[in-house]
């Protein structure tokens, strides 16, 4: 799993594995880890990619997918 931007800064962490069958599940998993990115990981504009591919609603997961989450992008 994948972190970018200030979902980074709020887990303290870039990169790091998890195991779950689902997307929901994964969510579910972090949320209970961390309340704090959970709810960072389902606040608004916060895009989730599978295998570098931008993903709504749930996914199966294998044990190789890649899963990044995006937060809102700002700038100009």
């Amino acid at each position: 799993m994948l972190l970018f931007g200030r979902l980074t800064d709020i887990a303290g962490w870039h990169e790091r594995p998890f195991e779950a069958p689902s997307l929901s599940a994964l969510k579910r998993l972090i949320a209970d880890q961390s309340p704090v990115l959970g709810a960072a990981l389902d606040a608004p504009g916060v895009q989730t990619a599978v295998d570098q591919l931008v993903v709504r609603g749930d996914a199966v997961l294998a044990a190789d997918t890649e899963v990044a989450f995006l937060p809102p992008m700002s700038g100009g």
